[in-house]
């Protein structure tokens, strides 16, 4: 299972929120390129980034900062956060960016995401953030009216390889995460999953490990000392 340490951007900084709350949030580095740096340093391949603000507008004003991970770490990077159109796919993906994630746009517009995957291929991961048991869009303000279950089953009919599913109300929490819900995912659907919310401790990581995830994302927990991304990744090998 491999781990990706999170990087969420606002205004060129590395900060977290809780539960996606714009008004909960925590400067944690002022130098993001420095910051991913040290997650390479310790061991990490890949690197999981949000542009917070372009998620609330559909602008790239952290773009400079990816392309600048990108040029100064060898690390594979995923970036998230208010991708609306094949341009921005293709500016990040010119950037060096390994894989670009469609979120509320993969949802609210089917023709956009099938036209991705067609001129992308596997660079192309779908975001799904899933509040209450609904998919929560547009900054987890509104939720979709599909169902959890036939957007899923849509993703492995259009060929999705990859999915990031966020737990909403784990997010940021340091609560633990959703075993339950990435059990009966990794059951129901075949796709590369990512865990992501209130992965915080060991026993987090063996339990989503069990369950054969391809992947977990770290955040919080990593920033407040509550997981050491060194010993994780070792563990992660074993």
């Amino acid at each position: 299972m491999i781990l990706l340490p999170a990087i969420d951007l606002y205004e060129k900084k590395v900060v977290r929120l809780t539960r996606g709350d714009y008004a909960q949030m925590t400067v944690y580095n002022d130098n993001p390129v420095a910051q991913a740096a040290s997650f390479q340093e310790t061991g990490a391949q890949w690197l999981h980034t949000v542009d917070l603000e372009g998620a609330k507008d559909g602008s790239t004003p952290n773009y400079s900062v990816i392309e600048a991970i990108c040029k100064e770490t060898s690390l594979k990077v995923e970036i998230g956060g208010g991708i609306r159109s094949l341009d921005t796919i293709q500016k990040y993906l010119n950037a060096g960016v390994e894989r670009v994630i469609l979120g509320t746009k993969a949802v609210t517009d089917p023709a956009f995401l099938e036209e991705s995957l067609e001129k992308f291929g596997s660079h192309i991961a779908v975001g799904v953030d899933i509040k209450d048991g609904k998919i929560a869009i547009k900054g987890w303000l509104e939720t979709a009216q599909e169902s959890v279950e036939d957007f899923f089953a849509k993703l492995c009919r259009l060929g999705v390889s990859t999915v990031i599913c966020t737990d909403v109300s784990k997010d940021g929490m340091l609560s633990g995460t959703n075993v339950d819900l990435y059990r009966q995912l990794s059951q129901q659907f075949s796709l590369d999953l990512i865990a992501s919310g209130g992965v915080s401790s060991r026993e987090d990581l063996a339990r989503l490990k069990e369950l054969g995830l391809y992947g977990a994302i770290l955040g919080k927990a990593l920033y407040t000392g509550a997981l050491d991304l060194k010993a994780a990744l070792k563990e992660m090998e074993e």
